[in-house]
């Protein structure tokens, strides 16, 4: 089954994650956003990926995304959604 990963990220740590998912062969779209309680901006990453690569490509974005500025912040949100339906037109 195909899996949709929705990896809200600091907008610095973007570009990173963006080129290794990339580069091991997953499909990434980056979206600027603006969001959260100080509307602050941003990257989405939209992740098309098949159900026995979704952990990988899972480690990817941790590796690959910086610490917290203070203790207790986030540096990600990630959603993980099943995809009924795929086509490439």
């Amino acid at each position: 089954m195909m899996k949709l990963i929705i990896a809200i990220l600091h907008h610095t740590d973007g570009e990173e994650p963006l080129r290794e998912l990339s580069e091991a062969g997953f499909g990434v779209t980056r979206i600027s956003s603006t969001g959260g309680f100080l509307r602050r901006s941003s990257a989405t990453l939209l992740i098309g990926v098949e159900a026995d690569r979704l952990a990988a490509a899972l480690q990817l974005i941790r590796q690959h995304i910086g610490p917290p500025a203070e203790e207790g912040l986030k540096r990600a949100t990630v959603f993980v959604l099943n995809v009924e339906r795929h086509e490439e037109l």
